[in-house]
């Protein structure tokens, strides 16, 4: 085994044990995988749980499929993986997995496209909401295309979150900044309002990408005034920006009539 794919398979392993730890994964649930080179792609087995593989139990395949190496049976939804190496000849790394609280949101219908913390708005900008499809089957990968090229990390309608990035732990990490942003704007929902950065606010941030090597379009961040949502083209994203109009004048009312 080379040094770079034997290396390659133990950031995997050790991914995997994040994601399973973390509790990001139940079972056997969630897939990770990395470009070896143009022609080869190493991925996580299906039927194995992610918090206890080993190196050998990693799959090597080509661009199309086809198992070059490794004894197992790669995971159902590697061909979602090799169309994002297509598309994307800038990323070599890719995680799927559901997480409890942005699973949640992508159950719920909603997008994480809100302008709230600087971290993810530097490192992901908006998050988009993904339609449905069946798992393993080309009609799930097939939207996450329309989107790819805009966007480092996904919520997949009832499914989960896919993130994308330069090596395996980046991938890892946009994941982990994607839960966690999932559950602070769960907590602030619950809290019963979200504050979302102004314009200026977030053009601030963006020009600060350049300077930790961050794509400057990732994301599509463009809030064009405080308390509006993050544009992600995604008709979800407008059903839930209607549905908060809707309750804050509700609110409004109620309260103007509790106080007459």
């Amino acid at each position: 085994m080379g040094n770079a794919l034997f290396s390659l398979k133990n950031d995997i392993v050790e991914a995997g044990k994040r994601i399973y730890a973390r509790g990001y994964v139940a079972s056997n649930d969630g897939n990770i995988s990395a470009r070896v080179d143009d022609e080869k792609v190493v991925i996580t087995p299906t039927g194995v749980s992610k918090g206890f593989m080993k190196p050998e139990d990693l799959i090597v395949i080509n661009m199309e499929g086809k198992v070059i190496s490794g004894n197992k049976k790669p995971s159902s939804e590697m061909f979602m993986h090799l169309q994002v190496y297509k598309d994307r000849p800038d990323v070599f790394s890719v995680c799927h997995a559901h997480p409890p609280y942005a699973t949640g949101f992508a159950v719920a219908g909603i997008p994480l496209d809100k302008c709230v913390l600087p971290e993810v708005v530097i490192t992901l900008g908006s998050i988009p909401l993904i339609e449905y499809g069946t798992p393993g089957t080309e009609e799930f990968y097939k939207p996450v295309t329309k989107l790819l090229k805009d966007y480092d990390a996904f919520l997949l309608a009832n499914h989960g979150a896919l993130t994308v990035g330069k090596d395996v732990l980046n991938a890892y990490h946009k994941m982990e900044t994607l839960e966690h942003f999932a559950f602070i704007a769960f907590v602030a929902q619950q809290l019963g309002y979200i504050n979302t950065l102004n314009r200026e606010q977030v053009q601030k941030l963006k020009d600060q990408r350049a300077k930790y090597g961050i794509r400057t379009d990732v994301g599509c961040v463009s809030c064009q005034e405080e308390g509006q949502s993050c544009s992600t083209n995604s008709s979800a994203a407008k059903v839930d920006s209607d549905k908060e109009e809707l309750i804050r004048k509700i609110t409004e009312e109620v309260l103007r009539s509790l106080n007459r």
